[in-house]
């Protein structure tokens, strides 16, 4: 990849950030040390506490796996975290990127006149991963944000879902990028013998549904403990607590295990004694865990919410089950495995290339380019 003539100022902001662990997360991360690796400049701006850990307060400035972190005070809810301070950190910035649809993004939007710079905004699945408060979310949807997408250059859809929903308030509508994947991390790590053994990665939350797929191994498991599940994460607002007295409660306590803060390694090693991923999820911006299952050799078992039945539509190992019904969804993980025993299923031969961070973060600096280009800031300008 060729980067622009001129080397950018990126400003990434999102709320939550390194040391945290998520979808969001991981995706700005690799996002950003990508294009440090090309030469551009980054920073990432994020809030000072973890919404996990609100007590603590995190460094005004640190470095964490090479990305310049700078973090700012905020008040109120998770859900929509005020922090008026943002607007100091702006810098030498020659494009602020935007990720998810939240305080910074309206914030941003509203201050457009007084700091002038080129915006981009990823979509990262809007604020729709629950049905709570809908009809309030409906309302924002169609008036706030239909206003703030007007200020940005451009608003980046990360998956086909994501387009169809903001197309209709984005004029001009939305450019698609899926999301980047780390294919190496997990690469050809499940079990080699196939094992009765689930995993599911993801946060804590109430959209991932983590109590339907206790239901469902509760069904797996009813004629014996023959089936395990690990359920591998970070407490969002769903805590390991309740999490725990669930599965103590559903009599599993004996078949699932929960898994907290775990580095990359770590759960490398649980994937090797792993044969399927599972996912009752109701809602996703795109499934990152689900494609990193894939490298892995897993076999997915999921829910068939937009997200994920638009990827088993290109990734055909990719099984959809309904896990509002447990029986069912426990039936499709029994076929599933079986399948893998007698053979019939080739893992680790799906092409995943479009998904690397290379190819992304290309796709990424044109969008870039563009932006600057149509407000007056292209690489001839930043130049002279």
């Amino acid at each position: 990849m060729t980067p622009p003539a001129a080397p950018l100022s990126i400003l990434h902001v999102v709320r939550q950030f390194l040391p945290n662990r998520g979808g969001l997360e991981d995706f700005v991360a690799n996002l950003a040390r990508e294009q440090a690796r090309l030469g551009h400049r980054v920073r990432v701006l994020t809030l000072d506490r973890l919404f996990s850990a609100p007590e603590a307060r995190l460094p005004a400035r640190e470095v964490l796996e090479g990305i310049a972190i700078e973090r700012i005070p905020f008040f109120g809810s998770s859900r929509y975290p005020v922090a008026p301070s943002a607007f100091r950190h702006l810098g030498d910035a020659d494009l602020v990127h935007v990720h998810a649809i939240d305080f910074f993004f309206d914030a941003f939007a509203l201050a457009k006149p007084l700091h002038r710079r080129p915006m981009v905004a990823t979509t990262h699945g809007g604020f729709f991963h629950t049905s709570a408060h809908s009809r309030l979310k409906k309302l924002w949807f169609e008036g706030p944000t239909r206003m703030s997408v007007r200020a940005y250059e451009a608003i980046v859809a990360c998956s086909e879902s994501d387009a169809k929903l903001f197309d209709g308030i984005v004029p001009g509508g939305v450019e698609v990028v899926q999301n980047g994947v780390d294919l190496d991390k997990f690469a050809g790590a499940a079990s080699p013998e196939p094992r009765r053994a689930l995993l599911t990665i993801g946060r804590f939350a109430h959209n991932k549904r983590l109590d339907r797929l206790l239901a469902t191994m509760r069904a797996l498991n009813a004629d014996g403990p023959a089936w395990r599940l690990r359920i591998v994460g970070v407490p969002s607002d769903v805590t390991a607590e309740a999490l725990a007295a669930e599965i103590d409660r559903m009599g599993l306590s004996g078949a699932v295990t929960l898994h907290t803060g775990l580095d990359a390694p770590a759960v490398r090693a649980l994937i090797g004694e792993s044969s399927l991923f599972v996912s009752a999820s109701q809602y996703e911006g795109f499934g990152i865990a689900l494609i990193e299952a894939l490298s892995a050799g897993l076999v997915p078992v999921a829910h068939p919410n937009d997200a994920f039945a638009w990827l088993a539509q290109r990734h055909p190992l990719i099984g959809l089950a309904d896990f509002a019904a447990p029986e069912t969804a426990a039936e499709a993980i029994r076929t599933a495995h079986a399948r893998l025993e007698r053979g019939e299923i080739a893992r680790g031969c799906e092409d995943l290339s479009d998904y690397r961070w290379s190819s992304v973060a290309s796709r990424y600096v044109a969008v870039y380019e563009a932006a600057l280009a149509g407000a007056g800031h292209g690489a001839a300008a930043r130049a002279a």
